[in-house]
């Protein structure tokens, strides 16, 4: 199956709360992971090839957006009873092998990837600090066929800092690429 690609930005679209269990043991709200700054909601999974191939460079810049006064938070979305990869016990491993600094936390009902609209893994959603969606982009160009090379913009980074320099995310977003969401039937 091809990746999917996430839609346009739609600017200052405000994010939508939820509570959910952390690997941690902690359960997060939407206010908990709201940095003075803005923040950043991903959806990701531990199977998906395009986040396996991120997610140490997602570790990095995202200890550097909690370090800039950004809060970020994970959550995996997949249905676990039909992707055991992605079960509970797994998001554990995965975050601790990538050393999160960051939530990473499930949505078993899989209502906050509705609400937010969620399409693939990974896909993020970027806010200032009065709570406007500012980025639906991609981390960088890394993908599963395309390895990381020096001097690779880092545009999810990027992109958040502007946000909390100046409030508004960048006009030009490349779309984050992925595997589908895996809804329950």
């Amino acid at each position: 199956m091809p990746p999917l690609s996430t839609p346009a930005t739609d600017f200052g679209a405000k994010p939508h709360d939820f509570s959910l269990k952390g690997v941690d043991g902690k359960t997060y709200s939407l206010k908990d992971v709201q940095g003075p700054k803005g923040f950043v909601v991903m959806f990701i999974c531990n199977h998906c090839p395009y986040v396996k191939a991120i997610a140490p460079r997602l570790a990095v810049d995202g200890k550097a957006l909690q370090d800039a006064g950004i809060g970020v938070i994970a959550i995996m979305p997949n249905d676990v009873a039909n992707y055991p990869d992605d079960s509970f016990e797994n998001m554990k491993k995965f975050a601790g092998e990538h050393g999160f600094t960051f939530p990473y936390v499930i949505d078993e009902t899989q209502a906050a990837a509705k609400a937010y609209g969620a399409v693939c893994t990974p896909d993020y959603f970027g806010y200032n600090g009065h709570g406007d969606l500012q980025y639906r982009g991609r981390l960088d160009a890394v993908s599963p066929s395309n390895p990381p090379s020096p001097g690779m913009k880092r545009e999810l980074l990027d992109a958040m800092l502007e946000i909390a320099a100046t409030g508004r995310g960048p006009a030009d977003q490349v779309p984050s690429m992925g595997c589908g969401v895996k809804w329950k039937k």
